[in-house]
């Protein structure tokens, strides 16, 4: 059977996937290895935005609390409890019996620092955006501490729940020094308080991990049962299949559906099909700067949102759990209003409009992707049809992000996963409120997301999301996609839930 499944496989792909990580996966070793095909060059969540290292965070590191999958609600994780004493102002009592990976103890003085640190702009830190809100963090008692918000900001508990990992106290004051003489903190030796930790990077590589057998007992997160974790770049995809089939690592995701369903028949290995928080967007460079002139006209952007066709994109590649958006968040979010101006598949109203904006006779420009290449590729086709030529740019993508935030690209077709913040602000909140991730930079667009994410009144916040919304729809800033459904592909002997918000749990994972 086996030989049926690797039938058309390339014969290298094969031949890796026998001689490459067989001994090293697997129940008989009590080691899974899940491989994606981006790379991991840093192993610190602050300083490192994949979705990879969002999961190897949530597994390595620790939050004051933790989101239940099953009931949505936010429960201590490493408090012990909680209450907002008002709509600026969070209490903690915090758990006495937490220790880090190197042994200290975990205490107020951790939460402090990790508050301070982060939201110091002078550091770097490249998810500001989820820490920012803010303002300081007080000690009030031997294992208690306040935290002082800089306005009222809804979805505190969320980011605490997911995206705030706790550091130790110093964690950074001896980072090695670049050969520019700046501190390099995310060289820093990883030390979390997680249920596993990291005992070796090789940067774009690979992440070893171990069970951390001093894991405090009775949280939120249980007690971790499989001994080692390693995370493997493999970038290309039959590769990563191949190993599967022969025993080289024991979970994948990002599987095509074609392959995904071809795999389910077979039943060689455990297939399923799930939504996430993950959404494909299209932005369009509305300013000119990368020198291409024709994404300034608002016509052109709303052509190409009449000409692609996203719901034959998502029938035909994404999957069953997917669906076409129109604002740029995820329907499950809180605030994520979807009743605004949409754009219909019409190929003939998009000719009309290139016509109109003088592009009759054609246009021809690049377009930037990083995953997921048959979407773009579906997308470069439907704009072909209305006589749009596109050449598409694949990167890896903290590449992409570094030319797309200096407004080098024409058009960009990315993702965004929200560090999986069920709440509109993860994702309108980081696009839409000016600087280097914001295509517009509109000033009233600004105004209404960043009051829309500081008000705490959910019929008021829908109403700012709305109208900001609707004014990015209609000048087309954005062509929102559609959610991502991932097909996941693992080992039969694992014995895992797959969750829909794309955070991979397994720190609960177990052999059969």
């Amino acid at each position: 059977m086996i030989r049926q499944i690797m039938k058309g496989l390339p014969i290298a792909a094969v031949a890796l996937g026998i001689c490459s990580g067989a001994a090293l996966a697997g129940k008989s070793d009590d080691t899974l290895v899940w491989a994606t095909d981006r790379e991991s060059a840093v192993a610190d969540p602050y300083y490192n935005r994949t979705r990879e290292l969002v999961i190897i965070g949530n597994t390595v590191w620790d939050n004051l609390l933790l989101r239940n999958t099953k009931t949505g609600k936010y429960e201590p994780n490493l408090a012990k409890s909680f209450k907002w004493v008002d709509n600026v102002t969070l209490d903690f009592e915090l758990r006495d019996d937490v220790k880090f990976h190197d042994g200290s103890p975990f205490g107020p003085e951790d939460v402090i620092y990790t508050v301070d640190f982060t939201t110091n702009k002078e550091h770097g830190v490249v998810t500001l955006k989820n820490v920012d809100w803010m303002k300081k963090v007080e000690k009030t008692g031997p294992h208690s501490i306040r935290i002082h918000l800089e306005k009222p900001f809804p979805a505190a508990l969320a980011y605490l729940g997911q995206a705030v990992p706790i550091i130790k106290r110093g964690h950074y004051d001896k980072a090695p020094m670049t050969k520019e003489g700046k501190p390099d903190y995310a060289a820093v030796k990883p030390n979390g308080t997680g249920p596993y930790m990291i005992t070796e990077v090789v940067p774009g590589e690979k992440i070893v991990m171990k069970k951390y057998d001093g894991y405090h007992k009775n949280g939120p997160k249980g007690t971790p049962q499989i001994a080692n974790l390693v995370y493997r770049t493999i970038k290309e995809g039959n590769t990563r299949i191949a190993e599967l089939l022969t025993g080289g690592i024991d979970w994948i995701w990002d599987v095509p559906k074609e392959q995904a369903e071809k795999l389910k028949a077979t039943g060689q290995v455990t297939v399923e099909n799930a939504k996430t928080l993950r959404i494909s967007y299209i932005a369009f460079d509305v300013d000119g700067s990368s020198g291409n002139k024709a994404f300034m006209d608002q016509r052109v952007r709303q052509a190409f949102a009449h000409a692609i066709n996203r719901q034959s994109i998502v029938t035909n590649l994404v999957g069953a759990a997917a669906q076409v958006i129109n604002t740029p968040c995820h329907p499950d979010q809180t605030g994520c209003v979807q009743d605004v101006t949409g754009y219909d598949y019409d190929p003939e109203k998009a000719k009309a409009l290139l016509k109109e904006a003088g592009y009759d006779k054609g246009l021809e420009f690049d377009i930037y992707a990083y995953r997921e290449r048959e979407f773009t590729e579906a997308v470069i086709s439907d704009l072909a049809k209305v006589g749009v030529k596109a050449k598409l740019n694949f990167m890896q993508y903290k590449a992409l992000r570094e030319i797309a935030q200096k407004g080098s690209t024409a058009v960009h077709q990315m993702t965004w996963g929200s560090y999986s913040i069920p709440d509109a602000s993860g994702c309108a909140g980081v696009f839409f409120v000016g600087g280097k991730d914001d295509p517009a930079n509109d000033p009233k667009v600004n105004e209404l997301i960043v009051k829309a994410g500081n008000v705490t009144d959910l019929a008021e916040r829908e109403k700012l999301y709305k109208e900001a919304f609707q004014i990015i729809s209609t000048k087309v800033y954005w062509l929102p996609m559609f959610t991502y459904a991932k097909n996941y592909a693992f080992n039969q002997n694992l014995d895992m839930t797959i969750t829909s918000d794309e955070i991979p749990r397994f720190y609960t994972a177990k052999w059969k």
